[in-house]
């Protein structure tokens, strides 16, 4: 007889989700069924419940949404060996090819063919996740499971923060969301001097001073040159950290780093951004593109967790996944850091 879950569920094409009892997914031939615990919900996530254009363009419905999780094995598909029932485990979210350029020189990150938990297959907003053994990543059982919730979107902080040197480097974050935030308290931790974040959001900004950054700048009524000079910024910013999307935002960055300054660029525009590049040139700065994870950022993850790395000020709202709905209006709101639900027992 075939089994049932709960799930969240896109339907159709158009704004909200539902919930739905649906079948549960039978491991295939090297992939693992993990049972959820608790899901954290993703910027993507928002995006497909509002659907927006770029939803529309990606999402085909019906489908379960979601891919920030953590959970445990329930069932082992054929050919799986290293792993066994009850693992506390979580999942990279990008499916790759294994067999491209990038894959086989371990930069799975821009494998070209990948695809993606909760947006191109179904993902985990449900009782059941299925995913292949070789994206199973075990967590360890001290581990709290609402920040373990949300370690995808601490990759992606992970990979942004740590592609260069922090050590006594001054470091400007443009972009208070929650990887923002996140990415903030990754710096401070990994030994920055002074760490500052932009953004047009008071609440964010607050919730981004829980997490110990030097200046929190709201640059609608701030002005950050000053605040640089009281910090005593003599040159300008090291790094940069932009993780907005604005091209506001990455113009003021760059006319704010220091000569040989180094930008990560994770925020990704609705709308094509104007570069300076003759200022980029005579500065000498480097930008990198950044997207999704490194492999060896859940290890990362994991060790500055239990190095000291907290980031439990990140978490704002907790809700039973059947409460999604309140779930999604405090991300919608603005007002939220990391939204949990809890999947761990039936209401």
């Amino acid at each position: 007889m075939e089994a049932f879950m709960d799930a969240i569920v896109k339907p159709v094409a158009g704004p909200g989700l539902e919930l739905r009892r649906v079948p549960v997914p039978e491991p295939g031939p090297g992939e693992v069924l993990i049972k959820i615990h608790k899901t954290a919900i993703c910027g993507t996530d928002v995006h497909i419940y509002n659907w927006d254009p770029w939803a529309a363009e990606h999402i085909k419905p019906p489908m379960t949404i979601g891919h920030e999780y953590v959970g445990e094995i329930a069932k082992l598909g054929d050919g799986v060996k290293g792993l066994k029932i009850g693992q506390r485990v979580s999942g990279e979210g990008h499916i790759t090819c294994h067999q491209c350029r990038n894959c086989h020189t371990g930069n799975i990150q821009w494998c070209k063919y990948t695809k993606s938990v909760g947006v191109d297959r179904d993902g985990a907003f449900a009782e059941y996740v299925c995913i292949p053994a070789t994206n199973v990543i075990l967590i360890d059982p001290e581990l709290d499971e609402d920040v373990v919730a949300f370690f995808d979107a601490f990759g992606n902080a992970t990979h942004t923060a740590l592609m260069f040197d922090l050590v006594g480097e001054d470091v400007l974050i443009t972009g208070a969301g929650p990887i923002g935030i996140i990415a903030a308290g990754i710096c401070r931790f990994a030994g920055a001097r002074r760490v500052i974040i932009t953004d047009l959001n008071d609440d964010r900004l607050e919730l981004a001073r829980k997490m110990g950054v030097d200046a929190a700048v709201n640059t609608l009524r701030d002005d950050l040159p000053r605040i640089m000079k009281e910090k005593k910024l003599t040159e300008g910013f090291d790094v940069g950290l932009e993780m907005s999307g604005s091209g506001a935002a990455l113009q003021q960055m760059i006319q704010n780093m220091r000569n040989g300054g180094k930008i990560s660029l994770l925020g990704i525009s609705n709308k094509p951004v104007p570069m300076d590049m003759n200022t980029i040139i005579t500065k000498g700065l480097t930008l990198q593109g950044i997207y999704g994870r490194k492999m060896d950022n859940w290890h990362q993850m994991s060790y500055m967790v239990q190095a000291g790395l907290d980031l439990t000020p990140v978490i704002t709202h907790r809700f039973h996944y059947t409460e999604f709905e309140q779930g999604f209006a405090a991300m919608n709101s603005g007002k939220s850091g990391k939204v949990i639900l809890d999947w761990s027992t039936k209401k």
